[in-house]
């Protein structure tokens, strides 16, 4: 039972870790960006590529794929993005649904269909006791990667300037500027750091979750589950959502395999219900 749910926790964390760049761009920026798994793909394969064919440590590729992850979301912000930030969410649904397909077809060509693999450090490999439980060395590592990174980004939205910058961006765009904020280097940051947590979560998923071509298609909908259920007004939400969906869609799969994929989403209908704005939102407008 404990190592269910020690597992279910290490699972939710990761979930958060891959979704909460969408939580980012959603509930703070407004915008909707389906393609969010695209960058935890391209962390992925960023780590698969520099472990499998340069022997590259797996310690140096988590920050690379970050950072690659990142690159690539500005790159993309600054060229495509910026322009759709005003169009209606229809709009940015199928733009976003477009940029998906094209990443799966670009990936599928150049890395093949196949599903990766990563040979993780011995350190990280295998489980151990704590207190008679079996734990899992890389989901302990996970858990503790995935809890730092939470908690900093909790303070970063909540008690740096930048933070309250990008707040009032999106609150009032034209006051904003008017006060002397660069609204677009604000969206563009924001934008760039969400691609790459959503890079970082592919890197470290790649063991946990698999990886191959499919893999935005795949998860998007826990990416979206998790937003939905959690809200996209604080962190916290996603953050507690993620960690009740893992453990259930864990435990779920343990106790009653035959419609355990089904037990997320019917607790994700149950607390949606009870909390139709998300567990911590502040209400709609």
């Amino acid at each position: 039972m404990l190592t269910i749910l020690f597992d279910g926790i290490a699972y939710g964390m990761l979930l958060f870790i891959l979704a909460c760049g969408l939580t980012v761009t959603l509930g703070l920026m407004n915008f909707i960006n389906l393609a969010h798994g695209a960058f935890a793909m391209a962390g992925g394969y960023v780590t698969v590529v520099m472990m499998n064919r340069y022997g590259i440590s797996f310690y140096w590729c988590l920050p690379a794929a970050f950072i690659v992850s990142a690159l690539i979301g500005l790159v993309l912000e600054r060229t495509l993005y910026q322009w759709l930030y005003q169009a209606s969410h229809l709009d940015q649904v199928l733009f976003s649904i477009g940029i998906v397909f094209m990443a799966i077809a670009a990936t599928d060509y150049f890395m093949g269909g196949q599903q990766q693999l990563i040979n993780l450090p011995p350190e990280l490999s295998g489980r151990m006791d704590v207190f008679g439980v079996g734990v899992g060395r890389y989901r302990l590592f996970t858990i503790i990667v995935c809890a730092a990174l939470a908690l900093a980004l909790q303070l970063i939205l909540s008690k740096t300037r930048f933070g309250s910058r990008l707040r009032a961006a999106v609150d009032d765009r034209r006051v904003a500027m008017g006060l002397g904020i660069n609204v677009p280097l604000v969206f563009a940051l924001t934008f760039a750091f969400g691609s790459g947590l959503a890079g970082l979560g592919g890197a470290m998923g790649a063991e946990i979750l698999g990886l191959d071509p499919n893999f935005p298609l795949k998860f998007m909908i826990y990416f979206l589950i998790v937003v939905s259920v959690g809200g996209t007004s604080t962190v916290s939400g996603p953050f507690l959502a993620a960690l009740l969906l893992g453990i259930a869609d864990v435990a779920g799969k343990y106790y009653v395999p035959a419609i355990g994929p089904f037990v997320i989403y019917a607790l994700m209908i149950v607390m949606l219900i009870v909390r139709p704005n998300g567990l911590f939102s502040r209400g709609g407008r």
